[in-house]
């Protein structure tokens, strides 16, 4: 499995303001929802600030209280992420929390309204574990401060659930169970082996486990609580190296379903029959299957599949053997289906480049779902929004690579606009389709965005996903530069006005790109990106030792490639940085340590190059908090006016506040 320093897909969606579900241009069946065909060029097109923009509210979470009538999600609508409670039938909701940390959702209780949530401090990304009672109260039940912790799952019954933490050794998780009513816990798996936890069996008998031994070969284990031996079963041998990852069980416990690309470039899901050891195909597709999971009974089976940068989801009615037919819906993809109890409700997003997330609930027995949220900024036409069209590229040594083209209105060969290529986290992300306040604010700014997906991003299969190991800011840089090719030959781009910009990862390419093509972009943004990767390396927080092997069969071992990383590092080639520079970082970041950027800047600036540094004083790897979003992408803005469309500041290495 691959392993990487780019965020989960919720926390890019918060952090950088990416959507990343997706919308795909034609439709296929009456069961995948898609994005509709771009609208006609717009010539007149209000401008909106990056305020705007971000006044758009985020929702994400969609699970059923017990009794139906109610879903828990999460909401930023305050400006900072909190949980609410939205009644099904009015639409009203009500705040469960009211904290100034971000706090995310993770389920009711499956018999009663309580319910678990999970917040870290600044983003220290020490999560902890909280019970929120009935009456209000707030429980902790993560025991020391310098713990990370993890919700897993409930069993069916609503008995018992289930968490890791890392408080016996900060490297491994091990897993608790803990009692749902009285949060007393047991010890049932000492993680000493340096296993990923995946799902404990709905009726708690069983632990699927995950072991990563490189990054393109891994297991999957069962772990049967009631042997004495406590040992867990590989029931994934193979000779060639393959990843096998462990999803979901059947809601009768006696299936595992995995995930394994040891039969081709994609990755399929595969059922393992416990009782009888036999393993049968459940799911393939021309693209990645993403995920699979059930409704409590296991009458519904919800499959994705990651095709061309968009999710495509299935729901199979497994009495039947028949998908199911969903409603009349606007373009878009769904995410976050879920059904309730009783399985007569659905609820799920819908989201596209052009609209937000929105939540909505649909009785199975009538002919339309409702429509809950409006997650889009009323001040926003829907009309000055642009969608994105996937092209494809050939690369320096012919490999052609995909990307996500967003193209301003108005844009012509008479009315050129300037262009931003976009690098996403990583390495091993993916651009995908999905609305994004900060790419929206770009284009409706003028600014021309193209997504480049290069080799080492993930959906593309498995070849592709590698072509990057160990070859970090050389051929994959040299697939960002081919991307600017590409754009220098539309008609309607200006040639001479490209940037770039990414984050995480993609903060590391473009700090390279300014330094090892020096000539190839106008302007870069560095958005939490990695500078020095031998001290990266050196630093990783502790609990990421389980896949740690795998890292550094991606990046290389600080060990033995020290000379490698140095030579990859921008940090150490700053001199060669000739061309404005913009970097954002968090100061409480544990991946990407705030002395890189201190660096990297102070070095840019004694070249006389502009530089602005923006440093955020309560976040770590990415944005929580919508302000913070509305500062940076009117940073973004306003810095490629300058030096992309202007003609540059008085003062060369002016830097801005610290926020």
């Amino acid at each position: 499995m691959k392993t990487s320093l780019h965020l989960s897909a919720l926390a890019l969606a918060v952090t950088l303001g990416l959507g990343l579900t997706a919308c795909s241009n034609t439709a296929k069946n009456s069961n995948e929802l898609v994005a509709n065909e771009p609208s006609a060029v717009q010539t007149s097109v209000q401008k909106y600030d990056a305020k705007t923009f971000f006044e758009t509210t985020t929702y994400f979470g969609s699970s059923f209280s017990a009794d139906g009538r109610s879903i828990l999600m999460g909401s930023d609508e305050t400006g900072i992420f909190n949980l609410y409670k939205m009644d099904v039938a009015s639409g009203d909701k009500v705040a469960l929390t009211n904290f100034k940390d971000t706090t995310y959702p993770i389920s009711w209780f499956p018999n009663d309204d309580r319910v678990l949530l999970t917040q870290d401090e600044g983003g220290n990304e020490l999560y902890h574990l909280f019970v929120r009672e009935i009456d209000g109260t707030i429980t902790d039940l993560t025991n020391s401060e310098n713990t990370r912790a993890n919700f897993v799952n409930f069993t069916n019954d609503g008995e018992f659930f289930y968490a890791t933490t890392n408080e016996r050794d900060p490297k491994f998780m091990d897993l608790y169970r803990y009692d749902a009513k009285t949060y007393m816990r047991t010890l049932v798996f000492k993680n000493e082996q340096g296993f990923d936890i995946s799902e404990v069996s709905p009726d708690g008998h069983f632990l699927s486990l995950a072991k990563t031994h490189t990054n393109r070969d891994s297991d999957t284990y069962l772990l049967d609580f009631r042997t004495r031996t406590q040992k867990p079963t590989l029931i994934s041998e193979h000779q060639d190296p393959a990843n096998y990852s462990p999803m979901t069980f059947s809601s009768d416990s006696k299936s595992l379903y995995y995930s394994t690309d040891a039969k081709g470039e994609f990755s399929q899901v595969w059922q393992y029959n416990i009782a009888s050891d036999d393993h049968a195909l459940a799911v393939k597709d021309d693209w990645n299957v993403s995920f699979v999971y059930f409704s409590e009974s296991g009458r519904y089976r919800v499959s994705g599949v990651n095709a061309d940068a968009s999710t495509r989801i299935s729901i199979l009615d497994t009495e039947s053997g028949e998908q199911v037919s969903l409603p009349k819906l606007p373009a878009g993809d769904l995410r976050s289906v879920n059904f309730s109890k009783d399985e007569k409700t659905l609820s799920f997003y819908i989201n596209s480049d052009t609209s937000p997330s929105n939540l909505f609930v649909w009785k199975m027995d009538s002919g339309s779902a409702r429509l809950l949220t409006q997650a889009l900024n009323p001040k926003i036409s829907p009309q000055d929004l642009v969608a994105s069209e996937v092209v494809r590229f050939n690369s320096f040594d012919g490999l052609e690579v995909p990307g996500l083209l967003f193209k301003p209105k108005g844009a012509s060969v008479e009315n050129k606009r300037p262009a931003v290529v976009f690098v996403h986290g990583g390495p091993g992300g993916q651009s995908r389709t999905g609305y994004s306040a900060m790419r929206q604010h770009l284009v409706n700014h003028g600014y021309a965005v193209f997504a480049v997906n290069n080799r080492g991003s993930s959906g593309y299969g498995k070849t592709f996903f590698h072509l990057d190991d160990k070859n970090h800011g050389e051929n994959d840089l040299q697939d960002i530069v081919y991307g600017k090719k590409y754009l220098q030959g539309l008609g309607w781009v200006d040639a001479d006005k490209i940037g770039i910009m990414g984050g995480s990862y993609g903060g590391y390419m473009t700090a390279a790109a300014l330094a090892f093509e020096p000539e190839e972009f106008k302007v870069g943004i560095d958005i939490f990106g990695v500078t020095n990767w031998v001290r990266t390396l050196e630093s990783i927080p502790p609990w990421w030792e389980s896949f740690k092997k795998a890292l550094y069969d991606e990046m290389g071992d600080p060990a033995t490639d020290a000379e490698r990383h140095r030579a990859i590092s921008p940090l150490f080639h700053a001199q060669n940085i000739t061309k404005p520079l913009m970097v954002i970082q968090g100061a409480n970041d544990p991946r990407v340590l705030k002395i890189e950027s201190d660096e990297l800047v102070e070095k840019v600036k004694q070249n006389g190059v502009p530089v602005e540094y923006v440093v955020f004083d309560d976040e770590g790897h990415g944005f929580s908090k919508k302000n913070n979003r509305i500062t940076a992408s009117e940073a973004y803005v306003k810095f490629l006016d300058t030096y992309l469309k202007g003609t540059g500041l008085k003062n060369p290495g002016e830097r801005v506040a610290t926020k």
